[in-house]
């Protein structure tokens, strides 16, 4: 894993790594200018980062999502689902309206991307994750008291297990599974998106449950 001393634990503003993403970014810039259509930041809450003991990973940001408002999960379905069950545990307060000056605070929680920018099709290559990871990596060691990982989707679990320093062979993606990896625990989820809700994929009891569960193990 790299050392949060060695990378930031975020990509600049107008981040040229992946030179497909970084295009296809500059085209939505010419036609959405009041969109954010940069580098997704990590979505915090309003403690230091001593107080984030939870970190939930997802794939990438959504084009009329969080590419649009600036903050992860913000302005799509997946959103109002996530936000919708991590109120209901306790991971955040306030109220969820898909956009960033809503009000809702995250509490000992934080939530990032496997990939910061906004890939076509919403499908990052192998390179652009890999180029990526430096700064997943760099997030996960910015937070001294991280004792949980919730991975939404495979992608962003093999992202995450890779991060950690740790082979995917060992460490493969299961919905609801729960693996330890040093002084962290791994919670792998399907990702809530629409079309894994609507074709039956992942339930939001499902959903639900792999919360209780995180939430039940952070409680100890």
């Amino acid at each position: 894993m790299i050392a949060a001393s060695a990378v930031a634990a975020e990509p600049q503003h107008d981040c040229p790594l992946c030179p497909r993403l970084h295009g296809f970014i500059a085209e939505w810039r010419e036609r959405e200018p009041t969109w954010h259509n940069a580098p997704v930041p990590t979505f915090m809450a309003p403690e230091d980062d001593a107080s984030v003991r939870l970190l939930i990973i997802g794939l990438a940001p959504g084009l009329r999502g969080a590419n649009r408002t600036g903050r992860p999960f913000t302005g799509d379905y997946a959103g109002n689902l996530l936000y919708r069950i991590m109120i209901a545990h306790g991971f955040a307060r306030g109220l969820y309206e898909a956009r960033p000056d809503d009000g809702l605070e995250l509490i000992g929680s934080a939530i990032t991307n496997a990939v910061r920018c906004v890939p076509p099709q919403n499908k990052p290559v192998g390179a652009e994750i890999a180029t990526c990871r430096r700064f997943l990596s760099a997030t996960i060691d910015r937070f001294d008291n991280l004792r949980a990982i919730l991975t939404l989707g495979a992608i962003a679990h093999q992202s995450t297990v890779r991060a950690l320093g740790e082979r995917v062979a060992a460490i493969p993606f299961r919905h609801g599974e729960r693996y330890e990896v040093g002084n962290l625990s791994i919670f792998p989820s399907y990702h809530c998106s629409r079309y894994n809700t609507n074709t039956g994929v992942l339930t939001e009891a499902m959903f639900d449950k792999v919360f209780r569960e995180v939430a039940a193990f952070l409680e100890n």
